[in-house]
């Protein structure tokens, strides 16, 4: 009888927790869904900052803009963790236009970033259409030498997550390399995504060391690359001319942003949260990242307004640089490991502002179950928790347990490194939604901490 007794005592115990927990989770999503600044702070970073590749004026505004927003949000403090990043400019618009007989058509391009320019008068050669680097191969240097390669490579719309389909595709954006290897003049490669527009598509793409040619390396619009095809299957003799001013300049130096609410019982144990703060130039950085950064921020808000009191240590954190080099998630791993505390786990929102579908965990199927058994918090907002987590930036900070917010992934890449990521595209509801999701995962981890074998 005294078995059976402790048992109901501790499942009295442990619902009056889960009822306790579902209270605080309702609390932050209303707090999000009606007083929340997520939506006018994503506003004021896109309209009054801008785009904010690293090393740019803007980016250095950035900065500036995040430190006044956390405090605003309630941080205790916050600093300035210095990192030097890679300043890589664009310069005058890219040209693109195909001859066709008698006829020229104008095409939308980009330069990827981290690209060489064009000589100055411009490269017009033919176009050799390319399925795979191993066509390439295939055809050799005979075929290749001279001419500009397209890569035609298809964005997998099988996929139901969207980050698959990139994954796979993504290779092909540092495809010049492998074109230089064969003697093209320049590479084209079609822009990743699922949608039929005349956006193309930036990002950064990477020289092969061994290879010691480097070549131009663009991006066409879907819908230039359907048209181009189209072109090629008629006539394979039809000429591109393309034109880019892109250049590096000298490392600049830069910060990530940390603001921090300290522990009550435990502040040496710290838990981030945070998004990217840089982004690529063409539009305005709103879904890539500064969806993930806003709503970081207003996980400290929200503890502040609802009065949550935080055992440990929560730090928000605008990292520098990972569009093209990931220097701020370096930088400040460098930091936690000299610091005298112990980073105990660490969220990344990266995936842009939409609606929330799962909060995922990088970790083996017993250490899942331990964070499923939240679960059943989450079933009232659609979301679920599942394997697979962790972010460019929180993976520098080793052997730290890691989580990521999965959005619905279905529009991401309409928007992903375009002229059109602009604040506008932004749904306000869905943003405030992953922002409480986010907001409510870190406070069970505040809680209840991580899993411990």
């Amino acid at each position: 009888m005294r078995f059976f007794a402790l048992l109901l005592c501790t499942s009295a115990s442990l619902i009056a927790q889960q009822n306790e927990d579902s209270l605080i989770i309702r609390k932050i999503y209303s707090y999000h869904l009606t007083e929340s600044k997520s939506y006018e702070n994503l506003r004021n970073l896109c309209k009054d900052v801008g785009c904010r590749l690293s090393g740019s004026k803007e980016a250095a505004k950035a900065v500036d803009w995040v430190k006044q927003a956390i405090l605003k949000a309630g941080a205790d403090s916050v600093f300035l963790v210095p990192c030097m990043v890679p300043h890589w400019v664009r310069g005058k618009k890219e040209k693109c236009e195909v001859y066709n007989n008698n006829k020229s058509e104008i095409f939308s391009v980009c330069a990827l970033g981290g690209s060489i320019a064009t000589p100055v008068t411009g490269i017009k050669t033919k176009v050799i259409e390319i399925s795979s680097f191993e066509e390439i191969e295939k055809l050799g240097i005979e075929k290749i030498k001279g001419n500009i390669v397209f890569y035609n490579v298809s964005f997998n719309k099988e996929f139901i997550h969207t980050g698959n389909a990139y994954g796979k595709a993504v290779k092909y954006r540092s495809g010049a390399s492998m074109a230089a290897k064969y003697g093209a003049l320049a590479s084209i490669t079609k822009s990743m995504t699922t949608s039929d527009n005349d956006f193309p598509h930036t990002g950064m793409m990477k020289y092969d060391s061994l290879v010691k040619e480097k070549i131009p390396g663009f991006a066409i619009s879907s819908m230039g690359a359907k048209k181009l095809s189209s072109l090629l299957a008629q006539n394979k003799n039809l000429e591109m001319y393309l034109y880019s001013d892109c250049k590096t300049l000298p490392d600049e130096p830069s910060y990530s942003i940390v603001g921090e609410i300290r522990g009550k019982e435990f502040p040496n144990e710290v838990i981030v949260v945070g998004g990217h703060l840089d982004s690529w130039d063409l539009g305005e950085g709103a879904h890539d990242d500064g969806a993930g950064v806003v709503q970081s921020m207003e996980v400290l808000a929200a503890f502040r307004k609802l009065g949550i009191s935080n055992k440990r240590t929560i730090r928000c954190i605008a990292f520098m640089n990972e569009e093209n080099g990931t220097r701020g998630g370096e930088s400040y791993a460098e930091l936690a490991t000299k610091e005298n505390k112990k980073h105990i786990a660490a969220l990344e929102s990266d995936m842009g502002g939409f609606s929330p579908r799962a909060i995922g965990v990088e970790a083996k199927q017993d250490t899942l179950l331990y964070y499923k058994k939240w679960q059943p918090l989450f079933e009232p907002y659609y979301v679920f928790i599942k394997q697979g987590g962790g972010g460019v930036d929180i993976s520098k900070l080793k052997a730290v347990p890691q989580f990521s917010f999965e959005p619905d992934s279905q529009r991401y890449f309409d928007f992903h490194h375009t002229a059109d990521d602009v604040f506008e595209n932004v749904n306000k509801r869905e943003l405030e939604l992953g922002a409480a999701t986010i907001g409510s995962f870190i406070y069970l981890l505040d809680k209840y901490g991580t899993y411990k074998k």
